[in-house]
């Protein structure tokens, strides 16, 4: 079976955008490290699911990065423009991307699974705090990856919001880097 991974960027206090989704606490200027932690997280990745909020900026992004070669985001947008895309959302009856996008308007837990259940590499999951809070409290994410800011905000939109029981987790790796963020790995504790 396929893994989700999921990449989420959150504060030190645990939001990953303020109460009215702000995020002018997020860092944009990665070092080298970062940049390269990120493809290797992303090299086995043969589908991306997103949120559609989250979707209409990620998508346009990464598409204009991958068409323009002296761009410093170039690779990865090529990366992330050529793999496919599955949009979930409730309001669209079509998707209004190209760049390999469709949309998912089932449920959310059966359409995750029945992508996990199919033959390919892995799928990473990027979304906006509801997306990913129910990714998260349906037991779908099989690696965490937090891009912990060196920023607290006080309140926002939480990662974790609405667990029903307590989620235990596993520390893979913990990797700080140069620009003041620290990755933390982490797998779902099961059973």
């Amino acid at each position: 079976m396929r893994k989700l991974k999921l990449q989420v960027q959150m504060t030190v206090d645990g939001y990953m955008g303020g109460p009215q989704g702000q995020m002018d606490w997020m860092l944009f200027n990665w070092d080298p490290d970062l940049n390269q932690y990120v493809a290797a997280l992303t090299e086995p990745v043969d589908t991306i699911v997103l949120g559609r909020k989250l979707a209409e900026g990620f998508i346009p992004h990464w598409a204009r990065a991958a068409a323009e070669p002296a761009n410093p985001e170039h690779t990865p947008g090529v990366k992330f423009t050529q793999t496919p895309k599955v949009v979930f959302s409730r309001t669209l009856k079509e998707s209004p991307w190209e760049h390999n996008t469709t949309l998912a308007k089932g449920d959310l837990v059966t359409e995750i699974k029945a992508l996990k259940a199919q033959a390919g590499g892995d799928i990473i999951a990027y979304g906006g705090a509801t997306f990913v809070s129910t990714l998260i409290r349906q037991g779908l994410v099989d690696e965490y990856h937090l891009f912990i800011n060196p920023a607290a905000i006080g309140a926002g939109m939480p990662v974790f919001q609405g667990l029903d029981e307590k989620l235990s987790l596993r520390l893979v790796k913990a990797t700080p880097f140069e620009c003041g963020m620290v990755v933390l790995n982490y797998v779902p504790v099961t059973g």
